[in-house]
């Protein structure tokens, strides 16, 4: 009993270690990458940008941001031929580090230059919204 007490605290340990050493490096990466925005600088210059909501699809249709194509993080490798690598690319989310990791695929395995992410949560959104009606 004593062993298997042990065992389970080594991985729950680990666990802790692991999904606090993800979290540092994506905080650290996105600081890095200096593409974080506020809502005012990401409202005023979207409209020369791709936005993408990297949500799932009914989070998506329940409302996203006017303007956004949903590209869930989920798929982002499957559908990142939908987008220019010519053009400006912003993402939003309900996770910042969501958006870093989404950023730093878009620059690393399909050349995008110019990536930005909201960096507040979708939910803490105040600009104009749509919801995508089902017929």
């Amino acid at each position: 009993m004593q062993v298997l007490n042990t065992v389970l605290y080594i991985i729950v340990i680990g666990f802790i270690i692991y999904w606090v050493g993800s979290w540092l490096y994506f905080w650290y990466k996105g600081r890095q990458m200096k593409g974080s925005l506020d809502q005012e600088t990401f409202e005023t210059t979207m409209r020369k940008a791709q936005i993408v909501d990297l949500r799932e699809k009914n989070a998506f249709d329940s409302k996203h941001i006017l303007g956004a194509r949903n590209l869930p993080y989920t798929q982002l490798k499957y559908n990142e031929g939908e987008l220019r690598p010519d053009l400006p690319v912003y993402l939003y989310g309900d996770s910042k580090n969501i958006c870093v990791r989404a950023a730093l695929k878009l620059q690393k395995k399909w050349g995008f230059e110019d990536v930005k992410w909201l960096e507040d949560r979708f939910s803490d959104w105040e600009g104009k919204t749509k919801k995508t009606t089902k017929i």
